[in-house]
């Protein structure tokens, strides 16, 4: 994984410039991807543990920016919450290619019970920019609702990543 120093440049010629010192030392201005990498890296999960998801909003806002929307591969991720909705952890535990990633709803369960999660929302992203559940969206989170209620962990939502657009399955009556 890079690393970054980013500093604003004091240069006149480049007023408010964001730098990045690379590995080797040499300063330059960083890129759009460069700084959404860096600013990724702040939004830290442990920061934002204890507090409460209780609306999409509060997950949209979160998870526009620690999904990246950049990526060019399908990741399926879950915010596991305790009983108030309150941030446990977020995981991205599979990552598949360009439109599918294959997705274990046991997997799931046993990561919901390793975190005494009382509830999760599920997310994933679509490199394609189509921000719309497929059929196979649809029948995953019936499948993974129903696997869950057996173990008394409740599915909240699934929420697909299209670039800056974040739908809610349950929003539209999917969940």
């Amino acid at each position: 994984m890079q690393q970054y120093s980013l500093s604003l440049d004091s240069n006149p010629l480049n007023a408010d410039a964001l730098l990045v010192r690379d590995a080797g030392g040499a300063v330059r201005p960083a890129s759009r991807k460069e700084i959404l990498v860096v600013a990724r890296e702040l939004v830290n999960t442990d920061e934002l543990r204890g507090q409460a998801l209780n609306s999409p909003t509060a997950v949209r806002d979160f998870l526009r920016m620690k999904l990246n929307p950049s990526l060019e591969h399908e990741v399926c991720g879950m915010l596991l919450v305790d009983s108030q909705h309150r941030l446990i952890a977020y995981l991205e535990p599979f990552r598949g290619t360009l439109d599918q990633a294959s997705v274990y709803p046991r997997e799931i369960a046993k990561l919901a019970l390793q975190h005494n999660a009382k509830a999760i929302f599920l997310v994933h992203n679509h490199p394609s920019g189509v921000a719309e559940a497929s059929q196979a969206d649809i029948q995953l989170t019936k499948q993974l609702k129903q696997a869950l209620a057996l173990i008394d962990v409740t599915l909240l939502d699934h929420f697909i990543v299209a670039g800056a657009s974040v739908v809610s399955m349950a929003e539209r009556g999917l969940v």
